[in-house]
């Protein structure tokens, strides 16, 4: 099985997904923003298309290699995958799960969310700036998030705003038994 956790950066998603991997037998976490990250730095000569736009999830090689690493641990891990990461696109968000779906047909997707008042606060504690000269990205990037989980597109909605980490945890284990 593939767990996916959907979300806005700084809902939790890493950190639910650290305490899933706890009551998940055999379960392992594929992170993607590892490789998304290391293609964001990729040299210029590397011609990546769409990698000047801040946000790998444009980046088609981003989007494949996700696919390719959860194929990867499927075939090695004997438990359940769990994945965090952010899609605000339709179009990304149902290539990587078409892909996954090629390989693998049980698959949960939980979309985490809460106030943007809320993931500026988390974000702020775990200390992110989100205010003041370099992090327009990350300001932009929480809003968008925010209005686009209104829509239950993304995933299976999981309020996160008044719960702990371990509280999503057990409501998502719960939802997969």
């Amino acid at each position: 099985m593939i767990v996916l956790l959907n979300g806005s950066f700084g809902v939790g998603k890493t950190t639910v997904a650290k305490i899933l991997r706890a009551y998940l037998p055999g379960s392992a976490i594929y992170n993607p923003e590892w490789v998304g990250s290391v293609l964001m730095r990729a040299p210029s000569w590397i011609k990546l298309k769409k990698t000047g736009e801040n946000d790998f999830q444009h980046i088609e090689l981003w989007r494949k290699s996700t696919i390719t690493g959860i194929r990867l641990y499927h075939r090695f891990v004997p438990g359940t995958i769990i994945v965090p990461m952010t899609f605000t696109y339709h179009d990304y968000f149902n290539e990587v799960i078409t892909g996954i779906k090629s390989f693998e047909k049980e698959i949960r997707v939980f979309c985490l969310k809460a106030s943007l008042e809320t993931i500026k606060i988390r974000l702020i504690q775990r200390g992110t700036h989100i205010e003041g000269a370099g992090s327009e990205w990350i300001a932009q990037r929480i809003i968008e998030c925010s209005n686009t989980y209104l829509d239950d597109y993304f995933g299976e909605s999981i309020d996160t705003e008044y719960c702990s980490e371990e509280d999503v945890a057990l409501d998502i284990v719960s939802r997969l038994h």
